[in-house]
């Protein structure tokens, strides 16, 4: 008998043991001869049942062939495995292969549908996951809204924590949907949301840098000269770091912004003027007349001092007058507040976290949220200062603007935004000045004084970059301050020779 395994061989043995059993009492052999021979055959039988059943009892575990062992020796086990497989292959016939290519088809097309169906159980749980993340972000951002009006520094600041916590977990779930939804396309595919992450965090760490560059430029510039050119990269608002805590030099620089929206705002407001036809010198000495009325150096002349060329000076003159006054209170004189007098350090810590928070918000937008906050009533008030109905009504052939500032509303006009963009600017700055300690204290020059150059600059530049002797005040053009770190932000005047 040929053996290919150890299963064949216990098969085997049962067969000859069954042959024994039942061939013993043939009717070849006489009963004397069977009775010795069937003890001897019932002897062997039952040896090998018991060699048998005790390897039908206590199986073969298979054995892996070991790769850190270098033998040239298969195990014995693994040998009687394959002589097994060999010896069922060698059995098996055609038909059953192909069936059983059949049945792998079958199964290989079974198994796509259900990771199909996974992936799709899979996405809709993750959806639902972001549209509760999303109606959660919506619930704090509302919460966010109210802490505005009446303005709350400690409900802003849960609020903000809660809003940054929702945007978090929106990035966490985009990252999820990229890696379910991203690997079948390319390779490319593949690894853009790992270089997601990537341009997230570099993001985050240029701008830890502009932030960073921002503060030292400002602790290195402290003696309130500014550098041509700074102020000029920095217009859009928003761009520019936000300091930790309030300085001087911040003060400083956004002053400058000041001036910056006010010359932009002034040179729409003029190029109105000059469409629809105005007669700018009437304009100009009109402006005049209301500087010269109060100051002591009134002069009944009604002659301009400003040539031609030189009206956009006194246009600016003018809505510089009229969006500081009220600067010296801690609310442009709205309300009759005094929490700056009552509880003056919380005052200020509460005016500096509306600074920050401000600072990188588009005004129109948060106008468009909360038209009737503190900023817009701000707002308001000194666009119907400075824009007279009838000058309105001159340069846009309406009243639409004027209605819906006056009914508590803020325009979508261009005219109108550009106007936002200056009031923004001197309401940080006002906020600043009163998160200060001690505060800026505010200086202007009167209308036919003395030039002094450590408190004045001529917005008028002469030849040679210095200013003749003999100039006085024409009047002023916007005003100046002294910090508590003893620097100076000059006051811009219009100056004309003594006469």
């Amino acid at each position: 008998i040929q053996l290919s395994g150890r299963t064949h061989l216990l098969l085997t043995l049962l067969k000859l043991s069954n042959f024994f059993l039942f061939d013993s009492d043939s009717d070849s052999l006489t009963q004397s001869q069977t009775q010795p021979m069937t003890r001897k055959v019932s002897n062997f039988s039952d040896l090998i049942q018991r060699v048998t059943a005790s390897c039908l009892l206590n199986p073969l575990v298979p054995v892996r062939k070991v790769v850190e062992d270098d033998s040239p020796y298969e195990s014995e086990e693994n040998r009687d495995e394959e002589e097994e497989e060999n010896y069922h292959n060698d059995d098996a016939d055609d038909d059953e292969d192909e069936g059983f290519e059949e049945k792998n088809d079958d199964f290989k097309e079974d198994k796509m549908v259900g990771l199909k169906i996974l992936k799709v159980k899979q996405m809709e749980v993750l959806m639902e996951e972001v549209f509760e993340t999303v109606s959660s972000m919506k619930r704090a951002y509302v919460k966010l809204q109210e802490a505005h009006s009446p303005w709350d520094a400690e409900k802003m600041r849960v609020a903000d924590v809660a809003v940054v916590s929702e945007l978090r977990k929106l990035a966490v779930l985009r990252e999820r949907f990229r890696r379910n939804g991203g690997g079948k396309k390319s390779s490319r595919r593949r690894g853009f949301g790992v270089a997601s992450v990537r341009e997230v965090r570099d993001l985050e760490v240029q701008n830890l840098k502009e932030k960073l560059e921002g503060v030292v430029a400002l602790s290195s510039n402290g003696s309130g000269e500014k550098k041509p050119g700074r102020s000029q990269s920095k217009r859009k608002l928003g761009i520019q770091a936000i300091a930790a805590v309030p300085t001087q030099e911040l003060f400083e620089t956004t002053m400058v912004q000041v001036r910056e929206a006010s010359k932009s705002f002034t040179s729409m407001l003029l190029s109105l003027m000059h469409n629809a036809h105005w007669d700018i010198t009437a304009a100009v000495r009109s402006i005049e007349a209301a500087t010269a009325s109060t100051d002591k150096y009134h002069n009944a002349s009604t002659s301009s001092i400003v040539s031609a060329h030189h009206a956009k000076y006194a246009l600016d003159s003018y809505i510089s007058r009229k969006i500081f006054q009220g600067f010296d209170h801690e609310t442009f004189y709205m309300d009759g507040s005094l929490s700056s007098l009552l509880n003056p350090d919380q005052f200020r810590r509460d005016c500096f976290t509306q600074y920050r928070d401000m600072k990188s918000m588009d005004p129109a937008e948060l106008l468009g949220i909360l038209p009737t906050c503190h900023f817009g009533k701000f707002c308001s008030k000194k666009y119907l200062a400075i824009v007279h109905p009838k000058m309105e009504e001159s340069l846009f052939g309406n009243l639409e603007q004027n209605s819906q500032v006056q009914a508590g509303n803020h325009p979508r006009s261009e005219f109108y935004n550009e106007f936002l963009g200056l009031a923004k600017t001197v309401w940080l700055l006002h906020l600043l000045a009163f998160s200060l300690n001690p505060p800026p204290s505010q200086f202007e020059a009167s209308r036919g004084a003395e030039f002094h150059p450590q408190y004045m600059d001529g917005v008028v530049k002469f030849s040679g970059g210095r200013v003749p002797a003999g100039q006085v005040v024409g009047f002023p053009v916007s005003p100046g301050f002294k910090l508590g770190n003893g620097s100076v932000i000059k006051a811009r005047v219009y100056l004309i020779a003594r006469t």
